[in-house]
């Protein structure tokens, strides 16, 4: 069974025609298949799950709380 493919035309600016080609030699491809695979990396990108961002804080304590200044936490620590 033959695949199906559908031809089209896309308009590339001359400058990032000539790089495209560029990165196509120099990976020994054509390129349409520099292309392809931008399009599916592409497409590929919008069917992963987004990462969830850190909500903080990250362990919740039910201990006490501590308000201490930089000022105050440095006159404990020792720096060589």
């Amino acid at each position: 069974m033959k695949q199906e493919r559908v031809r089209t035309t896309v308009d590339i600016p001359a400058p990032l025609y000539r790089k495209l080609k560029e990165q196509a030699a120099a990976r020994g491809h054509s390129i349409r298949e520099l292309v392809l695979v931008g399009i599916r990396s592409v497409l590929q990108q919008s069917q992963r799950p987004r990462s969830k961002r850190v909500q903080f804080p990250l362990i919740v304590s039910e201990g006490p709380k501590v308000d201490l200044s930089n000022k105050q936490i440095y006159q404990y620590v020792e720096f060589p």
